[in-house]
């Protein structure tokens, strides 16, 4: 994509990231790319395509999520942006109870994550206003360093949804307009 998209957790904030050691993609030798004009819908393809990387979703779980963006009240490209940052993986990883998306996936799936005392085995599955995320293990992964303003630990290790995700509260690095313009076409 030729930019970071800290799908390595931790190790995209040392020296040992893949994108520092090699920024340029496979095939190419080096920045000595040549350099031709990016039609839209190209730019509009990688776009969807880093929205894909960073929550690693399947095209079809891309646009069945597009389609109910759409379909809901309000600006298409923030509900779309809104339902993926609420994603049960997606809220494991911003709480820092998972270090990646697929370490958040495999507790998700293996049956260590509670959402309001029940085990849930869904990664996509939608966090509401108010529910309680906690790992079921007898030993939790200590203190939480909170990423989202809508997101709150409590000391009981629990992590509190207090709001619903807005635009402001999305640390993203996604234009989502490029992503509606391609679906819509």
């Amino acid at each position: 994509m030729g930019e970071k998209l800290f799908l390595k957790g931790d190790k995209c904030n040392s020296p040992a990231c893949p994108f520092i050691k090699k920024s340029y993609a496979p095939g190419e030798t080096g920045s000595k790319s040549f350099s031709r004009k990016k039609s839209d819908f190209y730019i509009q393809l990688i776009e969807k395509q880093k929205l894909r990387a960073i929550y690693g979703l399947s095209e079809k779980q891309v646009l069945a999520s597009f389609k109910k963006a759409r379909s809901a009240d309000g600006q298409t490209g923030t509900k779309l942006i809104s339902i993926f940052e609420r994603r049960l993986d997606n809220v494991l990883l911003r709480s820092q109870i998972a270090k990646s998306g697929d370490d958040a996936k495999q507790k998700i799936v293996h049956g260590k994550i509670l959402v309001n005392g029940k085990k849930v085995g869904i990664p996509s599955y939608q966090i509401r206003l108010g529910d309680l995320i906690s790992e079921k293990s007898s030993n939790p992964s200590g203190k939480k360093k909170i990423q989202s303003t809508w997101l709150k630990a409590r000391p009981s290790g629990e992590i509190e949804v207090v709001k619903l995700p807005t635009k402001e509260d999305i640390p993203s690095q996604i234009n989502e307009q490029l992503i509606v313009e391609y679906y819509s076409r």
